[in-house]
């Protein structure tokens, strides 16, 4: 035991040392100027929900193990302001590569933490299973392959800017679920491995953060920032009270179950993602809110019982049915609507030019997904390497191993 703990001091905050240490390099030699105008892309209010929705929901929202609260919420922490300084390089590079002038400001910023979501749902899935300095080298890979897929959606499919930055979701799944297939499975009598009341608390206390900003989230980048936001919110509003109807109608003894509504009360925030600013019947935004909670109840029963044992998959906070099933309905949903709506008013001789945007709607898709996928088992291949030190299954789902804990903590 000591002899790990002390591999881990000598690894990993020397790792974090030599990251802050580049990213400081790189941005002494040709970081962009920091910019002082007003952006009507992104204002301070906004960026302060989206930084409080990222930090401190998806934080308390991870706090579902019993024993792996510090991590969660600690973990978290560290890959975000990571990740955000990584973003805001790539994004620099992002739009040199586009041939466009850029400068640090709150939209740059905004368009960081959006897409430092991916990696905090990522994270989701292995949860409890890499450690420290795996995390780090994960945000690092995840987010480059996932500019590399944002700039060929923005370049060569021209999606608009905000409908590439809300593939988050989609790809920070796909992604976490592929990594996690590289990890070997926890014990089944692992007793670690469950929540407790006072973790569940702390776990929809997030929901419950994540659940109230992400109309900021959804409105952050597009133009039309009041409807998006109108959306959003009636999408989380149905969502929300479908979760606790569906929740009750499929439990066997008709009782409501948190881990369920707390996962379905967030799909209607997901699904709304695309299609947030071009919905204008705000009974469209509703349908969308029900839908997703609908495919996150009923596919949290499908994906636990035959999904994941089948690929013999541990997915720890539900990613998968939470954000995964989501986005995949949302992303089919904003094809519809584009179809249905740019077709009424298209003549003949222009359905060629709506068949085409469809086309690069669903290319886009899969595109994202495909990438997600491929790279997500790139990256637990790499992670599994002897140099990065990965964690015995008896040591899974731990503070313990990594924090300074009480002997009342272990105990409890």
């Amino acid at each position: 035991m000591p002899s790990r703990y002390l591999s881990f001091r000598c690894s990993a905050p020397w790792l974090i040392l030599l990251l802050q240490a580049l990213l400081l390099l790189r941005s002494f030699l040709g970081f962009p100027r920091v910019s002082d105008t007003y952006s009507s892309a992104g204002s301070y209010p906004e960026f302060q929900d989206v930084n409080h929705m990222v930090i401190f929901g998806f934080g308390f929202f991870l706090m579902v193990l019993r024993r792996y609260g510090f991590s969660s919420t600690g973990f978290n922490f560290l890959l975000v302001v990571l990740g955000v300084q990584c973003s805001v390089l790539a994004e620099d590079l992002l739009v040199f590569l586009q041939g466009r002038q850029n400068e640090v400001g709150l939209e740059s910023l905004a368009r960081a933490f959006v897409s430092v979501t991916a990696v905090v749902i990522s994270t989701g899935a292995v949860l409890g299973r890499a450690n420290p300095v795996q995390l780090v080298v994960m945000t690092l890979v995840e987010l480059i392959f996932f500019y590399v897929s944002r700039y060929i959606n923005e370049t060569f499919l021209e999606v608009p800017e905000h409908l590439a930055g809300v593939h988050v979701f989609l790809f920070g799944a796909y992604f976490g679920l592929a990594l996690a297939s590289r990890f070997p499975e926890a014990p089944p009598g692992l007793d670690k491995n469950r929540s407790t009341p006072k973790s569940e608390l702390f776990s929809v206390l997030g929901t419950v953060f994540v659940w109230v900003f992400w109309p900021s989230f959804n409105s952050v980048l597009p133009y039309f920032k009041m409807r998006a936001v109108m959306n959003t919110y009636l999408a989380l509003a149905v969502s929300a009270v479908a979760a606790f109807m569906l929740s009750a109608l499929t439990s066997k003894d008709g009782k409501f179950r948190m881990a369920q509504i707390r996962s379905a009360v967030l799909a209607g925030g997901v699904t709304i993602s695309y299609t947030a600013e071009r919905i204008h019947q705000p009974w469209i935004a509703m349908v969308l809110g029900l839908l997703g909670s609908v495919i996150t109840i009923l596919g949290s029963h499908c994906v636990q019982r035959c999904f994941n044992p089948a690929l013999k998959l541990q997915d720890t906070s539900g990613v998968h049915f939470t954000f995964g099933l989501p986005a995949v309905l949302g992303a089919v949903a904003s094809v519809v609507l584009l179809v249905v709506e740019d077709g009424i008013d298209t003549q003949w001789n222009e359905l060629s030019r709506l068949g085409y945007d469809a086309f690069v709607f669903i290319g886009a898709f899969c595109q994202t997904m495909s990438t997600a996928l491929i790279t997500g088992l790139i990256t637990g291949l790499i992670l599994n390497i002897k140099l990065l030190k990965a964690v015995h299954v008896s040591k899974y789902f731990d503070d313990q191993f990594y924090w300074e804990v009480s002997l009342k903590m272990i105990s409890d």
